[in-house]
């Protein structure tokens, strides 16, 4: 079967729906792919980039469409401005499309594509279930327009994000709160964070709070008890009251912060509206709001989807094509997404795609089948975890208690240690019980020291043990030089063991704490 990829028509929009890379593993998986003149061009792919990849180049929209028995795309069909009539319409009887759909918002759409009898993906209804992350574009997207949202903010703020002494005066660090803490939400914290700005950030779902503050910024907190947990990870509606102290908590913090991102949807309704024109009108001069629901109505009453607004001297970013501004990138990751979904959808690795309705992954994001729609999904079957059986006691007799009995067996082992230490001390130098008395005191110690540590300590507790024990080397070092040929030969194989334990014993140390730091 053959892929196409066309170029996108959407305004503005840079991104492209394949690379040459995700091209070549595409064609691994049986498929031929074509993809139309030009499509990669805003992304910084070429068409000789595609070429070399083994893909073919196709100048005419109208041929790629009706070639394709499957289209892969970012936007949804929308109507061709150099061709006059709707992408849809080009797509091939009982092909198949996959992109972002939003069929709950676009019952026009789907009437067209279900006329086309085809097969429709939609991106945008994969299920949040965890074999689904590889193809979860929605969290891709959003991871990038989180990023991008503070990158927006810092190019409209007039100081630095982190703070500075000079010696030309004090720069305070700039204060920015997140609104929702979800995968923008967090991709937004953690960019703040890492350039030097107070972050803090207020969700409804106290779950993420671990989350947020493992990214260095504060968890904003109201004292009402409500939680907001929605279902596939989004946030509920909540009650008026909760609203209400919501609402109190942005109005205090907008009079603090210098940067404000808001990221709150709830699925299948307008995005809430959080930040009101009074609150817009506390802020400092030269404030950035960062909206990034614009494209659902905005969290921010004064929000202009699609542009920048100043009012009383704040900047209100309404893009709604964030990840779009960092084309390469997000084309990168959303061309990995599909390639997941279509690896999934040709279990034979022969080229033909295979709609399993038995798959929640694919039943989630098929929309329409051979014409019939299948959008809106069943929830995914859920396994319960079975309970674990009540603990009975298996009747039999008592443990035995510990008493006099153990008591008089440890008195008597330590007497026989005792008797044995005292026969070798008749005999044997004082030098060598010296030495000997410490080397059974230290295996001793040794023994209770590891005994005690838990077993997950146990090898970087041992790799530096090894590395201490290396000491050892002084003996052979001083004892290599030796004019007897047997006691160099040994000394020199002590050096080389000792070597083995120090070197190595460090080492892997170093690996293990390279784990715990942050890249």
């Amino acid at each position: 079967m053959l892929i196409g990829v066309p170029k996108e028509v959407h305004r503005e929009e840079r991104r492209v729906a394949a690379t040459p890379d995700s091209a070549e593993r595409l064609q691994k998986l049986g498929y031929s792919v074509a993809v139309e003149t030009g499509a990669g061009a805003a992304a910084q792919f070429t068409d000789e980039a595609y070429r070399e990849a083994g893909a073919e180049i196709v100048e005419e929209a109208r041929d790629l469409w009706q070639k394709a028995d499957i289209v892969l795309k970012v936007r949804g069909p929308e109507p061709h401005p150099a061709l006059g009539l709707h992408e849809s319409e080009m797509l091939k009887d009982n092909g198949h499309l996959i992109s972002f759909i939003w069929p709950a918002q676009n019952e026009d759409l789907m009437g067209r594509l279900r006329a086309r009898n085809g097969t429709i993906l939609a991106m945008d209804t994969i299920p949040r279930i965890s074999r689904a992350q590889k193809c979860d574009a929605l969290s891709s997207m959003a991871n990038i327009a989180g990023y991008r949202a503070v990158v927006e903010a810092t190019n409209r703020f007039g100081r630095f994000f982190g703070g500075q002494t000079t010696a030309a005066g004090n720069v305070p660090p700039a204060k920015i709160m997140v609104i929702g803490a979800g995968v923008s939400g967090l991709s937004a914290i953690g960019a703040g964070a890492r350039m030097g700005a107070i972050v803090r950030a207020f969700d409804t779902r106290p779950e993420v709070r671990q989350q947020v503050e493992s990214l260095g910024a504060e968890f904003l907190e109201l004292a009402f008890e409500e939680d907001g947990s929605g279902e596939g990870g989004y946030a509920k509606v909540m009650s008026e009251e909760f609203i209400k102290a919501e609402m109190d908590l942005f109005a205090h913090q907008a009079m603090e912060v210098d940067v404000i991102i808001t990221t709150a949807l709830i699925p299948g309704k307008p995005a809430p509206r959080l930040i009101t024109a009074g609150m817009v009108e506390s802020m400092q001069d030269g404030s950035v709001i960062v909206d990034l629901a614009a494209e659902q109505g905005g969290n921010c009453e004064l929000t202009v989807p699609g542009d920048v607004a100043v009012r009383h001297g704040v900047s209100i970013i309404g893009y709604t094509d964030l990840p779009s501004r960092m084309a390469t990138q997000s084309s990168q990751l959303y061309a990995n997404n599909l390639w997941y979904l279509l690896d999934d959808l040709t279990p034979e690795k022969d080229g033909q795609i295979f709609v399993n309705m038995e798959d929640d992954l694919i039943r989630g994001a098929t929309v329409i089948r051979n014409g019939d729609v299948t959008w809106p999904p069943p929830a995914p079957a859920v396994t319960p975890i079975p309970a674990p059986p009540p603990a009975t006691e298996e009747p039999g007799e008592d443990p035995p208690e510990k008493g006099l009995h153990d008591g008089i067996k440890s008195v008597i082992t330590m007497l026989i240690g005792g008797a044995i230490l005292y026969g070798i001390g008749l005999y044997a130098p004082t030098s060598f019980m010296v030495h000997f008395t410490i080397f059974v005191l230290s295996c001793f110690v040794g023994w209770q020291v590891i005994w005690n540590v838990t077993p997950a300590l146990h090898t970087p507790l041992m790799s530096v043990t090894n590395a201490i024990s290396g000491i050892v080397i002084v003996g052979p070092l001083l004892m290599v030089s030796n004019s007897s040929t047997v006691i160099t030969v040994l000394a020199t194989a002590a050096i080389v063991i000792a070597t083995i334990n120090i070197a190595g014993g460090f080492v892997v140390t170093q690996r293990m704490l390279q784990m715990f730091r942050k890249s």
